[in-house]
């Protein structure tokens, strides 16, 4: 029989890292008298294996915040630490392969590639993340089994509904078991029951697999769904529940 000593039953768990953190994070578009500023000093702290909304109006920031977050953007200052690794300090080319490792992106337009089975632009992404022949296939598959999607695997993106081509697009951004997920308004081209549908998918992962998982959206009805939302206005938050 184990036995737990008290000293050690009653010592709290240490808390979580959080999976990414933004510090001061400034974004200027442009030089001059013509320079834009979208991010106005940014401080962030996204907790790991939740899902969380960052919500505003069109042009408050929501996009290159995500955009920034994702790696795909620098800014113009600031510090981003994205589980433990500070992604402002890396190179082009280290930022990349992050992001084709431990990441995964959705856009709302879907992005697959058309003359592509569901299946294959998955295990495309797979290849492209350089994930082993024997191991892409099982991956794969697996990814569209977690969305609803294995039955219809080698169909086509004309051949599904704008549900089940959002559906395979999330199938590829988890496919190679990403610690973090970033959607740009992943529901913004379905209808409302479609959109909720996405995100009871969004909802299941996190529970199932500990993914962390951040999403813009302008839409209330997903409010309810996540569990932390962080309100942009004028490239400021204002506002974090």
């Amino acid at each position: 029989m184990n036995v737990v000593s008290e000293e050690n039953a009653m010592t709290p768990a240490a808390p979580q890292r959080p999976i990414i953190q933004a510090r001061g994070i400034k974004r200027v578009f442009g030089k001059g008298t013509g320079a834009v500023t979208v991010l106005k000093g940014v401080d962030i702290e996204l907790p790991a294996g939740k899902l969380v909304a960052l919500k505003g109006r069109s042009g408050s920031g929501k996009t290159t915040l995500i955009n920034l977050l994702s790696a795909l953007d620098s800014p113009s200052e600031g510090q981003i630490v994205f589980d433990g690794k500070e992604l402002t300090a890396l190179s082009n080319k280290q930022r990349d392969h992050v992001r084709r490792t431990e990441m995964g992106l959705i856009f709302q337009s879907f992005a697959l590639i058309p003359l592509m089975s569901a299946y294959e632009n998955v295990e495309f992404v797979l290849r492209i993340a350089e994930i082993p022949t024997w191991e892409r296939k099982a991956a794969a598959i697996e990814a569209l089994d977690l969305v609803g999607l294995k039955p219809r695997m080698h169909h086509r993106p004309f051949e599904m509904s704008g549900g089940e081509q959002q559906r395979t697009a999330i199938a590829r951004a988890i496919a190679h078991k990403p610690k973090l997920i970033l959607a740009d308004e992943p529901t913004a081209e379905l209808d409302s029951r479609t959109g909720l549908h996405i995100m009871k998918v969004f909802r299941d992962l996190v529970e199932r697999s500990g993914i962390t998982i951040v999403l813009t959206t302008h839409d209330p009805a997903i409010m309810e769904i996540v569990d932390h939302v962080y309100e942009l206005e004028d490239g400021q938050i204002v506002a974090h529940v």
